[in-house]
């Protein structure tokens, strides 16, 4: 029981540093982006989709302990980046007939997304 409340101390935690970064990542974007696309989420997505090859390759060669594993991956990267909003933001472009730009949405989301997250994971690997 223990184990699963020092768990749930480091997913708090993770959450925490992941929901504010996300916070500021949207006040950046809302500030020096145009509001025609989904900015905010994009850039968490494809950021986390970089962090998370990047740490994947590089924990990959070491002995970090799965607590660490939990607190980066679910915790910090799991509430940075966010699916959730990124299907609002894909229905809510589809709703107003944005045709265009949910599609231009959800290939960049999902695309790069998976290219960030393995060049970094290869990236990391050719480095080390």
């Amino acid at each position: 029981m223990q184990q699963l409340g020092n768990q749930l101390i480091l997913l708090a935690a993770g959450g925490s540093i992941g929901t504010i970064l996300r916070f500021f990542v949207y006040q950046l974007a809302d500030k020096f982006l145009n509001k025609h696309l989904p900015w905010g989420t994009l850039l968490v997505n494809l950021a986390g989709s970089l962090a998370i090859g990047f740490l994947w390759g590089f924990l990959d060669r070491s002995a970090v302990t799965p607590a660490i594993r939990l607190f980066l991956f679910i915790g910090i990267l799991g509430s940075f980046t966010t699916f959730s909003t990124f299907a609002f933001d894909s229905f809510y472009l589809m709703h107003q007939g944005e045709f265009k730009l949910l599609i231009f949405n959800l290939l960049l989301n999902n695309v790069l997304g998976i290219l960030f997250c393995g060049g970094a994971y290869y990236l990391v690997k050719f480095l080390i």
